[in-house]
């Protein structure tokens, strides 16, 4: 049936579709970044807001990769992978739908970062959405917004903490004041040979009062079936997906220097099982007694004003920000699924965050950004361990009041206050320098709450599991003992990140610059500090946390732009200095996570991004990055508690890039046709360090490597009027690669691949 409704579908499509030189474009100066933009067509100058205010690609002293709302639809892009396929020196680490990690330049020691703040910041508008670490990050959606870029390189002074390697920035659309304007899309393909996809959007724009007030409302829906079987709940095609939610932003403008904006956004994202496998039951199996759930809904209130002075704009961003998320996960990988261990924890997250930004507007050779930035945020965590009651039952296990062997309740405060400034000075159009500051103070703190329980459950089922291990001795269980209110180690920290840049323009079409510049990741405390291990005592005990590390970043590069945009070649060559590195370990009695700091670790490499379009209808756009990284300093005891070495390669691979060729060619009298290929390409990478923490002489079973992998989509589509109709097919070649190996023992599948082949057909109608 599936496949009928599918083929249906796509006998009402031609074959087609494009691809472009990513990013929204325009002609003229544009004002600083406000976060309410008009749109912009029609060019080839590529324009960002990397710098806090309004330039052109091609004058931005860092590297920049930029895809306009266009550019997502033509390549397919609904979420955090596109972006990575598409955008050099990047790739995503994800597990499975809502666990999203992305490293860029190869900082990185692996892919999962337990405990810790990820190396790039993830902005949705001015809301920070990566801090929440290793727990679940939900997956956008990436319909109606105005430009998603990505900066590479730390870019601590005008994004703060946590954008250690990089920062992305998705910017949703404002409402146009001036006409009126309705869009919708749906896109149904198949995965396999049974799997429907389902994806839909719509977005109307409502100019209330021409030229003072305007309403856009965008929202989606999405279904799609999993492909991936689990053998331990017998679901097939467990891991399948329902997410949907809305955006409503209302525009008043009172006055000609006056703008203020109210946002509500809403995102629900619920699949259904775990996209993880074991390779020794099958490309596609998986096995847990329930299903594994990572789940999140996401709700944003945000009020934004502008307000231009003669001298200087104005911009204050506040936002309240609700994230709830389900995290379940059998555990019992652990132990071979000798007995019943699992997680089921709630988080909930209340963030505030306020940006008061002033931008310069004057005429002369100098130009500014000073700023002043607040951020509050709460984690709440109900952790629930859990057996079965058939196990409790089986082995004579009683006195507890369910099935949860362990309850208890924590919470984390964390705090930054911040100023940041950024100057540049114009000697001529030719030469310009910039420079930056950001200084601020972190605080974090955890907590736990008292009323909660816990029990010598998983000493007795180790025991009765492993009795040569504990010598023939089976403890009997001891029912429950309370755990007491504790407040963990407050940490607090000052840092300074700081931005100096030359620019040089040695003819009008060509800009070279050399830039150095530093960013930092938070302090990380244990919530679990101090705790010492039922199982074996004498395994590592919980350190309080880890202190800040940073980075220095060394940069130069060059943009060209000839033939009136028609080429455009940017290169960056780079050199990364990581000291302090914060980095997650696993005690191997218990497997309970932990963050620490060891050495130093080094990265450099070159990126570039060529765009062409030699002939009418043709165009060309190639990028790629190579790229070493790998520890250089590194202790005795270090070593011991991390599993790494001296020289150990982080987790990044040397080669990633994609190119995308595509042909525009007109059919009939007024309408377009085009067809397009589009091929990324990641190498292999390890997945971890190579040894067991605590015990730096064996190599750790968890450690692996990632497949290189090559993914090809094909597309081709026709344009009817405000009507577009593509084709297309995803993964052509049906590669099956591993792109992820979890770093972890405690799942029993720890492998990500390739989503598989998949044809579909996508409309699109604009009014």
């Amino acid at each position: 049936m599936k496949a009928q409704l599918f083929a249906s579908a796509s006998a009402a499509a031609l074959f087609a579709l494009p691809v472009s030189a990513m990013a929204q474009s325009t002609d003229g100066d544009a004002p600083a970044d406000t976060g309410v933009r008009a749109d912009t067509h029609d060019s080839k100058d590529i324009i960002v807001t990397a710098t806090r205010r309004t330039e052109r690609l091609q004058d931005v002293p860092l590297s920049v990769t930029a895809f306009g709302q266009k550019e997502l639809d033509d390549l397919g892009i609904v979420g955090y992978e596109g972006i990575a396929q598409n955008t050099p020196g990047v790739v995503v680490n994800r597990p499975t739908q809502n666990f999203n990690n992305f490293t860029a330049r190869g900082i990185n020691t692996n892919g999962y970062s337990a405990g810790l703040q990820s190396a790039v910041a993830i902005y949705v508008d001015e809301l920070p959405i990566s801090a929440n670490g290793n727990s679940t990050i939900l997956d956008p959606n990436l319909y109606d917004v105005e430009r998603v870029e990505f900066l590479r390189g730390p870019q601590g002074t005008l994004f703060g903490s946590n954008s250690l390697a990089g920062a992305m920035r998705i910017i949703t659309k404002s409402p146009d004041l001036d006409e009126f304007q309705a869009s919708a899309s749906v896109d149904l393909g198949l995965t396999g040979s049974d799997s429907l996809r389902q994806r839909y959007n719509a977005m109307i724009n409502l100019p209330i009062m021409k030229d003072e007030i305007g309403l856009r409302v965008s929202g989606y829906y999405r279904n799609e079936d999993g492909w991936i079987d689990n053998i331990g709940t017998g679901i097939k095609d467990s891991n399948s997906l329902e997410a949907y939610g809305g955006r409503a932003a209302l525009l008043l403008q009172p006055s000609d220097r006056m703008k203020v904006k109210l946002l509500v956004s809403y995102e629900n994202s619920k699949p259904a099982d775990s996209g993880l496998t074991n390779p020794l039951l099958g490309k596609f199996v998986r096995n847990s007694d329930r299903p594994d759930l990572f789940q999140g809904k996401l709700t944003n209130y945000n009020l934004t004003v502008n307000y231009e002075f003669d001298f200087a704009e104005l911009i204050s961003s506040t936002t309240l920000s609700n994230y709830d998320a389900s995290f379940y996960v059998d555990l019992a990988g652990t132990y071979a699924q000798a007995f019943p261990f699992a997680l089921d924890a709630y988080g909930y997250d209340d963030l505030f965050v306020q940006e008061t930004r002033l931008v310069s507007r004057h005429d002369g050779p100098l130009q500014w950004v000073a700023g002043f930035f607040y951020y509050d945020k709460r984690r709440t965590v109900d952790f629930a361990y859990r057996s079965t009651p058939e196990y409790l039952a089986a082995n004579n296990i009683v006195g507890l009041p369910d099935e949860y062997y362990q309850r208890f309740n924590s919470y984390t405060d964390q705090s930054e206050i911040a100023g940041f400034g950024e100057l540049t000075f114009r000697f001529s159009d030719k030469f310009w320098i910039t420079g930056g500051l950001r200084y601020g103070n972190t605080e974090v703190q955890s907590f736990t709450r008292g009323g909660g329980y816990n029990s010598n459950y998983l000493t007795v089922a180790y025991c009765r599991a492993f009795t040569q291990l504990c010598l023939g001795f089976i403890p009997p269980f001891s029912g429950t003992t309370p755990i007491p209110y504790a407040a963990g180690l407050k940490v607090s920290d000052d840092r300074l990140s700081w931005k100096a840049s030359a620019s040089w323009k040695p003819v009008d079409s060509l800009t070279t610059y050399a830039t150095v510049s530093t960013g930092f990741r938070t302090p990380v405390v244990n919530a679990r500090a101090g705790l010492v291990s039922t199982i074996n005592p004498n395994d590592i005990v919980i350190p309080d946390g880890a202190k800040s590390d940073s980075v220095t970043n060394y940069e130069v590069g060059l943009k060209g732009r000839w033939f009136g945009g028609d080429l455009t070649a940017n290169l960056a060559g780079y050199y990364i200095d990581w000291k302090n590195i914060q980095v997650q370990a696993n005690r191997v009695s218990d497997s309970i996570q932990f963050a620490t700091n060891i050495g130093a670790a080094e990265s450099y490499g070159l990126e570039f991004e060529f765009m062409a379009r030699p002939l009418a209808g043709l165009s060309l756009a190639l990028n790629g990055s190579f790229n070493e990284a790998k520890v250089t300093k590194l202790s005795a005891i270090e070593a011991a508690i991390s599993g790494a070495e001296v020289g150990t390669r982080l987790a990044s691979p040397h080669f990633q890039g994609s190119a995308t060729l595509r042909y525009d060619f007109p059919v009939g009298d007024s309408e377009t046709a085009f067809a397009a290929v589009n091929v990324s390409h990641a190498g292999s990478f390890p997945n971890q360090f190579p040894n067991v923490p605590g015990n730096p002489d064996a190599v750790s079973p968890t450690y692996d490597y990632t497949e290189a992998w090559t993914n090809v989509n094909l597309y081709a589509g026709t344009k009817l009027g405000a009507l577009n109709l593509t084709a297309y097919v995803e993964n052509l070649f049906d590669d099956k690669s591993i792109t992820y190996v979890h770093p972890e023992a405690f799942l029993d599948g720890r492998y990500a691949r390739m989503r598989p082949r998949t044809v579909g057909v996508r409309a699109d109608y604009r009014f």
